[in-house]
C-alpha cells in the first residue's frame, strides 16, 4: 500500500474508560469504512497496519477498541495518531462534495479573477478546516491560512482546477505584510528560501458554521 494513496480517515483522541477504548475525531460519513484494512501513523513515522476489534457511538462520538490496546495507559499513548485508509476503498464522491485530497494543487482566485495562490495543504486545528494557500513566487511565495467556511469559499470547479474565495477583510494583506524577507547572501539556493509568515490574527477569524461536511474531510497524504 503506497503512502501516497493513503487518506486520513480520522484522528485518535483521548481514552474512553479504563479498558483501552479511544475516542476518535472521525472524518467519514459512515463507520462501514472501519471494516476495511486500516493503518495508523504517528507523526512522521511510517504507517503500520491496525485491526479494529469493535466500535460504538457515545453521544455522537466514535469510540474504537483497537487490537493490542487493553488499558487506559496504552490508549493515552495513541493520542494524536492518524487513522488511515487506502483511497481505493473510499466511495465515489458526489460532484458537489469532492474529497479534500482532490482540492490540493488547485489554483485559488478571488471573485475578480486575481490569483491568490495554490491550495497546498488542508489541516484541522481544533477541529476547524483550515486551508494552507501558497502565494505565487512572484509575490513572495508566502503562506496564507484561510478558514474553509461557506462564507469564504464561494466556488470549487474541479474541471477548471480553480477555487474561488472571498476572504475576510484584511486577511490577505495581513499575510503579505508579515512575510519575512530573506536577504540575498549570494548563495545558489537563496532564491529557493521559503518565506516565513507570522500566523497571527486567526483567533479573530469566524468559526466554521453550518452543517458539518465529513465526506469532504478526507485528505490525501
Amino acid at each position: 500500500m503506497a503512502a501516497s494513496s493513503l487518506v486520513v480517515l480520522g484522528r485518535l483522541m483521548k481514552p474512553h474508560g479504563i479498558k483501552g477504548a479511544i475516542r476518535v475525531e472521525y472524518y467519514a460519513e459512515s463507520p462501514e469504512l472501519l471494516e476495511k484494512p486500516l493503518m495508523l501513523r504517528a507523526g512522521r513515522f511510517a504507517p503500520r497496519p491496525v485491526r479494529i476489534r469493535e466500535w460504538s457511538l457515545w453521544k455522537d462520538q466514535l469510540i474504537l477498541t483497537i487490537e493490542g490496546v487493553n488499558d487506559r495507559t496504552q490508549a493515552e499513548q495513541m493520542r494524536g495518531q492518524e487513522l488511515l485508509i487506502d483511497a481505493s476503498f473510499l466511495p465515489e464522491a458526489d460532484e458537489d462534495e469532492p474529497y479534500l485530497r482532490d482540492l490540493l494543487g488547485l489554483t485559488v482566485k478571488l471573485e475578480n479573477g486575481e490569483t491568490v495562490g495554490e491550495l497546498e495543504d488542508i489541516d484541522f486545528p481544533a477541529g476547524q478546516e483550515m486551508w494552507v494557500i501558497r502565494a505565487p513566487e512572484s509575490k513572495g511565495g508566502y503562506e496564507i491560512l484561510l478558514p474553509a467556511v461557506p462564507e469564504f469559499v464561494l466556488d470549487i470547479d474541479l474541471d477548471a482546477e480553480i477555487v474561488t474565495i472571498a476572504p475576510p477583510e484584511g486577511l490577505l494583506e495581513l499575510y503579505a505584510g508579515n512575510a519575512v524577507e530573506i536577504p540575498d547572501d549570494g548563495a545558489d539556493d537563496a532564491a529557493d528560501a521559503e518565506l516565513e509568515v507570522q500566523e497571527k490574527g486567526l483567533a479573530e477569524a469566524p468559526s466554521k458554521s453550518g452543517k458539518k461536511r465529513p465526506a469532504r474531510k478526507n485528505k490525501a497524504q
